[in-house]
């Protein structure tokens, strides 16, 4: 059972790091307060759904990607992709890299950027990340390797490659 001592303790944990996510999900400082309040007030709320304090990483995110889809349903924003905000995702010393890393990342389909940031921003594992969107860690993986593959070809402005079928 989760206390409320035990509770705090994971809000100081893990409060940073789903805020970075939310961050790169809804691109809105506000909105991704906002996602993390109503992450906690949820968890809180279904705690007694917690069986394994091991997978509580997993489940917090689950909570928040579900706490993002009702967004979007409430609220069927029209958001501007280049508003991405002050996250600094280096040392800020090279900003624009950062804001094109951003921007590319932002371009991604989200079923390939959600695996991608859970592992880069969250240190998930493969099987956590399966668990938390409801798919096989081969799944995963090949989600990462095309998100990542994406990437390098946005990156080097070359084109979309089409895959032969045969």
């Amino acid at each position: 059972m989760l206390t409320h001592h035990n509770f705090e303790h994971l809000v100081r944990a893990y409060s940073a790091e789903l805020f970075r996510f939310a961050y790169w999900q809804c691109r809105d400082r506000g909105q991704a307060e906002d996602l993390v309040q109503e992450t906690f007030t949820r968890a809180w709320k279904s705690r007694d759904q917690l069986h394994d304090m091991d997978t509580v990483k997993p489940w917090l995110y689950r909570i928040l990607r579900n706490e993002h889809a009702r967004l979007h349903e409430r609220r069927q924003l029209d958001m501007d992709e280049r508003e991405l905000g002050d996250l600094p995702i280096s040392d800020g010393l090279d900003l624009e890299r950062d804001y094109a890393v951003r921007e590319q990342v932002a371009m991604l389909a989200p079923g390939y950027r959600e695996p991608l940031l859970m592992q880069v921003l969250g240190g998930l594992s493969c099987a956590e990340i399966g668990d938390t969107l409801g798919i096989n860690e081969a799944a995963v993986m090949q989600r990462l390797t095309r998100a990542r593959l994406a990437l390098r070809r946005l990156w080097l402005g070359e084109p979309e490659t089409k895959r032969k079928e045969g």
